[in-house]
């Protein structure tokens, strides 16, 4: 309970420190000024993560379970780049989603996948531009060349007219193939799950309707009284005038011999 109560109040602090570390380290890499600011500020959010750990850590009633379930957390500590994405959490509120059950689960896999990625994209870019910007032989020379060496890399396109040279850079680009290996992953199995969905519904659906339908043709031959009532008096009356035929003719037959 106590952890849960700290969740509580800690949720929107931590995302808004979230948009203030991205917005600072933005404004290092691409605006290369009021860098001791900013530092500051992404070492200060840094603090504050440790100690958000640390206190959920200790709140917790089962720390080893915490632990082993709560591994990212402990990766946007050790890996600085990785916390702006605390802000997935706001696609939370899409409510849009809540439509049916399953349309639910996939939409905000869908939408978690689709804003994981985008952010590690841009936040990728910003990465590699900031460790292969001025080194000797390297064709990430802008931004916009490293957002587009970053979209590549995720899709797996991989054309290789643009590649990091440093160690560091490679090691983004070793993360963001992961990311799009994850991502391909991802799309793969939300469309077969929409697939196998969509042939399940239309075989409930024929054998629905097919279930109907017999039940209609069973009520017509077995919940209709007053019709069987009136099939079987009109047949009454036909045996009747038969009968009445019969002995009339065996009359005139009867009245010639004599």
């Amino acid at each position: 309970m106590r952890l849960k109560a700290w969740k509580r109040w800690t949720e929107w602090p931590l995302m808004a420190l979230s948009v203030m570390f991205l917005v600072a380290y933005s404004w290092e890499i691409l605006a290369g000024t009021h860098i001791l600011l900013c530092e500051t500020v992404i070492n200060a959010i840094w603090i504050m993560f440790v100690v958000d750990y640390a206190v959920s850590l200790w709140l917790a009633e089962d720390r080893w379970r915490w632990f082993t379930r709560n591994l990212f957390a402990l990766a946007t500590i050790a890996l600085p780049m990785l916390r702006p994405l605390r802000l997935l959490r706001l696609l939370t509120v899409l409510h849009v989603l809540n439509r049916t059950s399953g349309m639910a689960v996939r939409g905000r896999i869908a939408v978690y996948a689709f804003g994981a990625v985008g952010m590690l994209m841009y936040v990728g870019a910003l990465a590699v531009y900031s460790v292969e910007r001025g080194e000797p032989g390297t064709t990430i020379d802008g931004f916009g060349t490293a957002l587009w060496w970053a979209f590549v890399t995720v899709t797996t396109v991989g054309y290789g007219d643009v590649s990091p040279v440093t160690f560091q850079g490679k090691l983004i680009a070793v993360a963001l193939m992961f990311a799009g290996i994850a991502l391909i992953g991802i799309v793969t199995a939300t469309l077969a799950s929409w697939i196998v969905d969509q042939v399940s519904f239309e075989a409930h659906r024929r054998e629905t309707e097919g279930r109907k339908a017999g039940e209609m043709r069973a009520a017509a031959v077995t919940d209709s009284p007053v019709d069987s009532a009136e099939e079987l008096r009109a047949l009454r009356e036909q045996v009747r005038e038969l009968t009445a035929s019969v002995a009339s003719l065996r009359e005139e037959l009867a009245s010639r011999d004599r």
